[in-house]
């Protein structure tokens, strides 16, 4: 009776380290299929934080460039009307380039960041324009822009359509719009990886158009 008991007990806890050596086999067959899986979503999560940090950048720069468009109008006494558009421009370089993470200007890299174009428009009582009204157009030209301040703008007009010297901002003034198209290309690894999937190239980098409007302001000699 006492050998029985004994054998049963050796295959009672044989039977429990077989039972328990599957169990962590199991967990980690689990864990080596769902750590990628989160590995991935928090790489997601990561990059649309810097899409979004890029998108408030240049948000803020279309916002600066329409306001000195605005403030400066059809120009002065002391600033040829001519010129009024370079000084947009920079104003909206300056915005981006100056940020905490850098947005990249140069677009020639299809699947890379960059500027596509900047527009300095008429917009029309919807606040649109950019795209079908008269407006001036500018794209990323590497030190092939107009100097201002003493420094070389990297932005080149390439076509125009409302001339800053027949803009209006007497008792009806006109609004000027600026708006800019941006690339953004995933900044991870991983991400990057990712859209060399075919089902995820389309993805491979995020459009946006960031827009500004402000009705021009009065000036004065």
């Amino acid at each position: 009776m006492t050998r029985w008991l004994a054998a049963m007990e050796r295959r009672r806890r044989i039977a429990h380290r077989r039972r328990q050596a599957g169990e962590r086999g199991q967990g980690l067959v689990e864990f080596a299929l769902i750590v990628p899986l989160f590995l991935l979503i928090l790489v997601v999560m990561i990059d649309f934080g810097f899409a979004f940090y890029a998108h408030l950048t240049v948000e803020y720069a279309s916002r600066e460039g329409a306001r000195v468009g605005a403030a400066l109008a059809a120009g002065s006494s002391s600033l040829p009307c001519a010129q009024v558009d370079d000084y947009v421009i920079a104003a909206v370089q300056r915005v981006l380039e100056s940020a905490g993470l850098a947005v990249d200007l140069d677009p020639s890299d299809p699947q890379a960041a960059g500027v596509k174009w900047i527009r300095i428009y008429k917009s029309d009582t919807s606040g649109l324009g950019y795209s079908g009204g008269p407006y001036n157009e500018w794209r990323y030209s590497a030190g092939g822009g107009p100097t201002v301040d003493g420094r070389v703008l990297d932005f080149a007009k390439q076509s125009e359509a409302w001339s800053a010297c027949t803009r209006l901002n007497g008792a009806t003034p006109d609004s000027i719009g600026v708006a800019v198209s941006y690339s953004y290309a995933w900044v991870t690894p991983i991400a990057r990886i990712t859209t060399l999937v075919p089902v995820f190239t389309p993805l491979a980098t995020i459009q946006f158009v960031d827009k500004t409007v402000m009705a021009l302001n009065p000036t004065f000699p």
